[in-house]
């Protein structure tokens, strides 16, 4: 699977990445867990675990049973996704650059020996140690900066701030149980409006704003799982389907830091033969 680039992780932070490299010509295979918790749904290519196919601005995301299957997706100018949550396939695949956009805020076994090229995505990776390269997620200046050498912002807890909110723009289960939606991602939501139940437990909305995620119906939550998400700015509403800003910054850093290794390590013409 020559020139083949991996990423671990297909929620929305990583389908920024994933479209990227896609839109620049790299042969990328996603690989995710078995049950994904996606908020920003519309915007995740990791939905395809559930429904086979999925779609984020015009790019589809297919899913298959094993990493042969890969190279008819690419044929057909589609993104191939792996349900394994582990890398287990990596000794199959072979790849010339792997990406950590699990985004877990640790590290959940990525290793540099794992492909020529490492990138991760975030706090809970050394650069140089860990990883080859770290790519900055932190909203604010440093978002989007590649590091060679140490580690990005450590994680805070609080959520970026939008609109002057922080965390009270994102929800979390008050309640264990399957959740039943009562609205749906990109509906304009009052603050104290039922946007599920999970049983017979309602779950408001925090604030005034735009639906902007919201796990998928039936998934059996758990309390404290984040579930949705609310954007304060109506003017956003279009943007429930279209990859935000911050994925795109993080997805030109990892462009830049894979480029700029293969360059440094000789390996541009096996990084750009599969492309």
């Amino acid at each position: 699977m020559k020139g083949t680039v991996v990423v671990r992780g297909g929620g929305d932070l990583a389908t920024g990445t994933i479209l990227r490299l896609h839109e620049c010509g790299f042969f990328v295979l996603a690989l995710e867990c078995a049950h994904p918790t996606a908020i920003r749904r519309k915007v995740a290519l990791c939905e395809a675990v559930y429904d086979g196919v999925t779609r984020v601005e015009g790019a589809t995301c297919r899913r298959i049973d094993t990493p042969q299957q890969a190279q008819g997706v690419w044929d057909a100018g589609e993104i191939p996704l792996l349900v394994d949550e582990t890398g287990a396939s990596l000794a199959h695949i072979h790849p010339i650059a792997l990406v950590d956009a699990i985004l877990a805020k640790r590290n959940l076994g990525t290793t540099r020996d794992m492909a020529p090229i490492t990138i991760a995505l975030g706090p809970g990776f050394t650069a140089g140690v860990d990883v080859d390269a770290v790519v900055e997620t932190k909203r604010g200046h440093r978002l989007g900066r590649v590091l060679y050498e140490g580690s990005a912002c450590p994680n805070t807890g609080v959520p970026g701030n939008i609109g002057g909110y922080d965390r009270e723009r994102v929800i979390h289960a008050p309640a264990d149980g399957p959740l039943v939606p009562c609205a749906a991602i990109g509906d304009v939501v009052q603050a104290g409006q039922t946007l599920a139940m999970l049983g017979e437990v309602p779950v408001p909305a925090t604030i005034d704003g735009v639906l902007r995620g919201l796990i998928r119906e039936g998934f059996p939550v758990t309390r404290g799982l984040k579930i949705a998400d609310i954007d304060p700015r109506l003017q956003e509403r279009e943007n429930c389907t279209t990859v935000s800003d911050k994925a795109r910054a993080i997805g030109g850093g990892v462009l830049e830091a894979l480029l700029h290794l293969a360059w440094q390590r000789g390996l541009t013409q096996a990084l750009l033969g599969g492309a």
